[in-house]
């Protein structure tokens, strides 16, 4: 027997489903009031600033569903499924809510239609008052009832003849004269009454009468061939409402006085042929109408919400879901949304719940443009849809959601806004295994950084913007990961890091396994660490040919590199030989060579950081202060003080110690006059010996060295310092301007 069997409609339901609930109870209530306040063109206005709204969305709508299969759950699956499953439920929640609560709104507004049985009773018998509920309540039981027992088949078949109705009562509108169309009354775009109510007050009454066009989508797990009749129908709908809303304020412009209008909630009738006709059976159609077009499409949005798994409780998702056998019809989801709207119903007044809710569709518009903008501005390659609307018309709907949302009601905007992010943060905190908002930007972020990259590397390189640009080549992360916590503090606010583990073999299938295994290590690692710096994996036959391809990458930032980091263990120096050997490699690549000793003291309590400048130090010494005070940027080392060392001849000391405090005032460096220490170069001391003696507590110690005096000394020029904790050699490839 085959289960799950769909309803199989065509793009005929969309339309109907979407128009009827467009041609609603506003246009019969409250379109008077517009026309009256605002005359024919600014309701014009309320009407295409509507639609600019409405038919952005429909479009990104049609994209949407033209680039994927679409699924029972309408805007909540397309919103789902292209922002992430979180985030669609934040937002499908807030959508199926409002989708029910209209069930109650339509009822609601079907028992104005007996407004005259009403009057007739209470002139005849004398009963005043009489509660409409007992039309409504009654009314929302007899629709629930239906729907439970014949599903979207027979909602479908009910729908066609309200259609009916309501098209036959706007045939008898359009055709209907009165005594002031009749008088002779010339026509003014701008005749209104004095006084009247705000463009944006007006508008956030009316509006809702536009928020049907995507009622249709909610059909989409029940047609035949979603990515052709959500498109064709939705737009369809749309645009063929907003012709009828532009002629319905023509008619009525001409047909009654702005006074009557605007006072009048039942206008249409005094209108109309056959004015009796139009309250009983084109009000009630038009509300049914909606009323069925909402309770089809709302168990549907949460029967795809529990299929999601979304609710905390495995039960309730299993209950909600489960479907009718043969055609998986939302029973359960249908009995939920019967009593919120029995609820509402009893209330007897949702005004204020309307305006929430209007804000949840504004919401959902302003999401599914969001998501066609950021297609677009993405660049997906698996985004190819067959219908294609215009990335800025889709970044012109987002931006009119918000903006409208505040217009029409800052407070109820930012309640709305609020109670998305506390959803959001609910589900995301329960479903921590699922995608969301990281999902929304991936591809925005990776297309704005290529375009970031691009644009740095056609800007124009000065040497007073320097900033490091590193790349650490290493083995020892996980014996020893000093040399990346010192690529962390470079890379954590002015420099950019980039941290290469090297694996000494050659290239196969088992060695590029082990290097994503120990590249997914390297990742977990830095994460806890919260590191900004770029980690990599690179296999090759030796450490000179993993220089030669490491110095020849981009940095992380899109610049070149600018700098290398080495780093050998003073207990251990095993490793400082091959450093040694390819110093040349690296300065062929004019890269300024920085080179980390470390010992069991490692960075100590990050407090103190010496720097040694030396006569030799004339490249170098700028480039020394700089990394001092780039590493200072980062919070481990907030507390910390940098005290600079100037060792040379008596004669040359005032010299330096003006030079120096020149470069702090200019550079603005964080270093006080006092931390200036001149000492006076002497032929029978040894300068490491005073780096031993002045700086065995200091927590990092930085030493310049000459590529002269490595190729004399090699590894000899790195030993000597057994007193002071971990040393930092710099090399520049030329002098920095501290400016």
């Amino acid at each position: 027997m085959e289960l799950n069997k769909k309803a199989n409609f065509g793009t005929a339901p969309v339309f109907f489903t979407a128009i009827s609930t467009i041609l609603g109870a506003i246009m019969f209530l409250r379109f008077g009031y517009a026309v009256g306040n605002l005359g024919f063109l600014g309701t014009v206005g309320i009407i295409i600033l509507g639609h600019m709204v409405t038919i952005t969305t429909a479009m990104a709508i049609a994209e949407i569903a033209t680039n994927q299969k679409v699924e029972g759950g309408g805007e909540y699956y397309i919103i789902s499924r292209s922002f992430g499953i979180n985030v669609g439920a934040a937002i499908g929640i807030a959508l199926y809510l409002s989708q029910a609560v209209s069930v109650a709104f339509y009822i609601i507004a079907f028992a104005e239609a007996f407004s005259p049985v009403f009057e007739y009773i209470s002139s005849e018998f004398g009963i005043e008052n009489i509660d409409k509920r007992i039309v409504s309540l009654p009314a929302v039981v007899l629709l629930s009832v239906v729907m439970l027992k014949k599903g979207a088949n027979i909602g479908m078949k009910a729908l066609y003849f309200v259609v009916f109705i309501l098209f036959v009562a706007l045939i008898l509108f359009f055709i209907g004269t009165t005594e002031y169309q009749t008088s002779g009354v010339e026509f003014d775009i701008f005749s209104k009454i004095e006084n009247g109510d705000g463009f944006f007050y007006v508008f956030a009454i009316v509006f809702p009468a536009f928020t049907g066009m995507t009622a249709g989508v909610g059909l989409s797990g029940d047609l035949k061939n979603p990515k052709k009749s959500i498109p064709f129908g939705t737009l369809a709908a749309t645009v063929f409402g907003m012709i009828v809303y532009i002629f319905i304020a023509y008619k009525l412009s001409v047909s009654a006085s702005p006074e009557a209008l605007s006072t009048n909630p039942l206008i249409m009738s005094n209108i109309a042929l056959l004015g009796w006709f139009m309250i009983p059976f084109g009000l009630a159609a038009a509300t049914v109408s909606s009323a069925l077009g909402s309770i089809m499409v709302a168990p549907r949005t949460l029967q795809a919400l529990a299929g999601d798994r979304i609710f905390p409780i495995s039960k309730l998702n299993n209950v909600l879901a489960k479907g009718k056998p043969q055609t998986n019809e939302p029973f359960n989801a249908t009995i939920v949304t019967s009593v919120i709207a029995v609820v509402f119903v009893l209330m007897g007044d949702v005004n204020a719940v309307a305006e929430v809710i209007s804000m949840f569709f504004m919401i959902t518009y302003g999401s599914l443009c969001l998501i066609s903008f950021l297609q677009h501005f993405a660049a997906d390659p698996s985004y190819r849809p067959s219908f294609k609307s215009k990335w800025y018309l889709s970044l012109l709907g987002a931006v009119l959601c918000i903006f409208l949302m505040f217009m029409i009601n800052s407070k109820y905007a930012l309640i709305s806004s609020i109670l998305m992010t506390l959803i959001y943060l609910i589900i995301s905190s329960s479903r921590k295994d699922r995608a969301g908002l990281e999902k929304i930007f991936q591809g925005v972020v990776f297309q704005l950084s290529r375009k970031i990259q691009v644009f740095i590397q056609n800007a124009e390189r000065r040497e007073e913007n320097w900033r490091p640009s590193v790349i650490c080549i290493s083995s020892d992360f996980f014996d020893r990961p000093v040399a990346f916590q010192f690529m962390r503090w470079v890379s954590h606010r002015y420099g950019f890091g980039t941290y290469i583990h090297y694996i000494d073999g050659y290239f196969s299938k088992e060695s590029h396994k082990k290097s994503k295994n120990e590249l997914a290590r390297l990742i977990k690692i830095s994460g806890e660490n919260k590191s900004n710096v770029y980690l990599d994996t690179m296999i090759s036959p030796s450490f000179t040919s993993a220089i030669a391809q490491a110095i020849q990458l981009p940095s992380v930032s899109g610049k070149d590199i600018n700098m290398i980091l080495f780093e050998y263990s003073k207990n251990d120096p095993e490793n400082i030989h091959q450093i040694v050997q390819n110093f040349t490699l690296a300065r062929s690549a004019k890269l300024d060579v920085c080179i980390l000793g470390t010992s069991h003291k490692e960075f100590g309590f990050m407090k103190n950081i010496h720097i040694w400048i030396t006569p030799g130090d004339i490249e170098n010494g700028n480039l020394m202060i700089m990394m001092a005070y780039v590493i200072m940027g980062h919070s481990d080392w907030r507390k910390a003080e940098i005290k600079i060392f100037s060792v040379f001849p008596d004669d040359e000391l005032n010299e330096q110690k003006e030079s120096l405090l020149e470069v702090i005032k200019t550079g603005r460096l964080p270093i006080s006059p006092n931390n200036v220490v001149l000492l006076t170069q002497k032929p029978d001391v040894k300068i490491k010996d005073m780096i031993n003696d002045r700086s065995k507590d200091a927590d990092l110690t930085i030493v310049g060295f000459r590529s002269e005096a490595l190729k004399q000394l090699e590894e000899n020029l790195f030993t000597g310092y057994e007193d002071v904790g971990n040393v930092l050699f710099i090399n520049a490839a030329k002098k920095k301007e501290i400016s």
